[in-house]
């Protein structure tokens, strides 16, 4: 039995006129308030009311529906800060123009903030793709630390430094490690952390109010060998010892634990933050690259992600299929 008054099933009758003018005819507020002779706030109100009673069903038809529902599902698997999906070109699911996107709107909110911002930034293509996607910024109050060495092993400069071209971009005050990503031994790298300047930027590091890295495979292509920071010899000890990626250049298993090595134990890279109360953004895609990820994900090496559609949907197969 129907126990609504005549007043009140003549609001809903209007609510629902309200709301197919409004999601079905694209009419604007202004001319439903005409078309039903009330006040545009009335007409706001109305077409509230037909959502709130569930007389309209809104359904979002486009793929941006899918990668919101796969990063609400990575969330709560693994307790992230935030998720971010972009969607995939299904000719080349590895593509991080997307990803570059996306990273640089994230970047561009802590940056626009007013309150001075300490940002740490990690290496790789992806998170270089995203510096390149940034506005020209003024945001003198703001800085900009690298968590890793800028060098290559013979001195060079390291082709994915983030820092230096992101302070051009942004007019911040940065903070460049001026370290080789690996030291040829444990001694050197304890002189380096040593040095006065050096101490200071890792200081930093830990007052870092968000930190932004790539996240590495690794396999016979893996970054650390391709881009000459390791040689074939330590690749194989890293491969026959279960390692499963590379955050920052530090090397971590299948569980995210990371690993005890002659790799590790030259890494000048700043330490990894396990379990982070600061957000901590992985940024990368791709198939080689999901396994990867997910370990990260585990090890709680990172809190945050950007990745695309098709890497989103393997990493959490690589959960369900988990023993």
């Amino acid at each position: 039995m129907n126990t609504k008054s005549k007043t009140e099933i003549k609001r809903l009758e209007d609510a629902a006129r309200a709301g197919w003018l409004y999601y079905v005819a694209k009419n604007t507020q202004d001319e439903i308030a005409q078309k039903l002779s009330v006040s545009r706030q009335s007409a706001q109100r109305l077409v509230a009311l037909a959502v709130s009673e569930g007389l309209i069903k809104v359904r979002l038809e486009h793929p941006i529906a899918q990668c919101m529902d796969l990063a609400q599902q990575l969330k709560d698997t693994f307790g992230l800060i935030e998720c971010e999906i972009v969607p995939s070109d299904p000719a080349d699911p590895s593509a991080i123009l997307g990803l570059a996107q996306r990273g640089a709107t994230i970047l561009e909110r802590y940056l626009k903030s007013e309150e001075p911002q300490t940002l740490a930034f990690g290496t790789g293509r992806a998170l270089k793709s995203c510096i390149d996607e940034l506005p020209s910024m003024q945001c003198p109050q703001h800085k900009i630390i690298s968590l890793v060495g800028n060098m290559m092993s013979d001195g060079s400069a390291s082709p994915y430094d983030i820092v230096v071209s992101m302070a051009d971009r942004v007019k911040s005050k940065h903070f460049p490690m001026p370290l080789p990503v690996v030291a040829s031994s444990v001694e050197e790298k304890h002189s380096f952390h040593n040095l006065k300047p050096v101490d200071s930027i890792l200081g930093l590091v830990q007052q870092a109010d968000a930190s932004f890295v790539g996240i590495g495979h690794i396999g016979k292509n893996s970054p650390l060998l391709v881009d000459g920071f390791i040689e074939q010899a330590e690749l194989d000890e890293l491969l026959s010892s279960g390692a499963r990626g590379e955050i920052i250049s530090w090397v971590y298993d299948d569980n995210g634990t990371l690993l005890t090595n002659t790799v590790n134990e030259r890494v000048a890279s700043a330490p990894l933050s396990i379990n982070s109360v600061k957000p901590v953004y992985g940024i990368a895609a791709g198939e080689d690259k999901a396994p990867a990820i997910y370990s990260a994900l585990k090890g709680k090496l990172i809190n945050a992600l950007i990745t695309n559609e098709y890497t989103a949907q393997r990493i959490l197969n690589l959960v369900k299929n988990s023993p």
